[in-house]
């Protein structure tokens, strides 16, 4: 993979912020500056496409509402290309069939308008942080289905499979302890790292993301009522 670049100023690496309103581009540019980012700022879907491509930034923080070409056909664009930088989505739509479009594309994470800078500079080093996983990463594996955790690769059948940073980290929890079963609200507070997080649905989409990624090497159950658990129940030969 391409290395991600570090900015002057931006020793943490550089964000891209995609944002057409001048006022929210300019608070994000600063909170995140102050937090050791580099951080460009583009004004359109096309422009990001272009420079997401030429500068590889570590992190996308992406209005859904641009102009031409808006957030959600970026990521959909990238994610078709193989391009798999942790996005922020920022909207001014506080509405779950948004946020749970956005999740399905392969975004990583998303804020609703109006928004805390501070927050967003926390999430950005979330999903950062989980996309750099541990310093002695051991590998997992649950059936048909194996994790690196340290090169943050999965491969199902012996095939790659191109996870998100949280589809990888909630994959990865749920295959820590095999056939211990989570709830809903264990898992957001487990991986999300939150009390709520959008409720139960969130974590709905992610398990049907990874259960269509996986596909029959699924190790992924559901416990009806209660929640989720990975644990590999292929019948045993006699």
């Amino acid at each position: 993979m391409e290395e991600r670049r570090q900015s002057a100023g931006g020793e943490r690496g550089l964000v891209l912020v995609v944002e057409d309103e001048a006022a929210i581009a300019d608070l994000e540019r600063l909170y995140l500056a102050r937090a050791g980012y580099g951080v460009h700022v583009e004004r359109d879907g096309a422009a990001a496409l272009a420079r997401v491509r030429q500068l590889r930034p570590v992190a996308i923080v992406l209005d859904v509402g641009l102009p031409g070409l808006d957030g959600v056909e970026v990521c959909r664009r990238l994610r078709e290309e193989g391009d798999w930088t942790p996005i922020i989505f920022v909207t001014a739509r506080d509405d779950e069939v948004d946020r749970v479009l956005g999740l399905e594309l392969g975004a990583d994470d998303y804020l609703t308008k109006p928004f805390s800078p501070r927050e967003l500079v926390a999430r950005v080093r979330g999903i950062l942080r989980r996309a750099a996983g541990p310093q002695a990463p051991p590998v997992l594996a649950v059936g048909r289905v194996r994790l690196d955790l340290g090169r943050r690769t999965a491969e199902a059948d012996g095939r790659p499979v191109a996870l998100t940073a949280m589809e990888f980290d909630l994959l990865a929890y749920l295959m820590s302890q095999p056939g211990r079963v989570f709830s809903r609200e264990q898992l957001i507070a487990a991986v999300w790292g939150q009390a709520d997080y959008g409720g139960g649905r969130t974590v709905d989409v992610h398990v049907a993301q990874l259960r269509a990624k996986l596909g029959e090497a699924s190790p992924l159950r559901t416990s009806r009522g209660v929640g989720y658990s990975a644990a590999d129940e292929r019948p045993r030969v006699p």
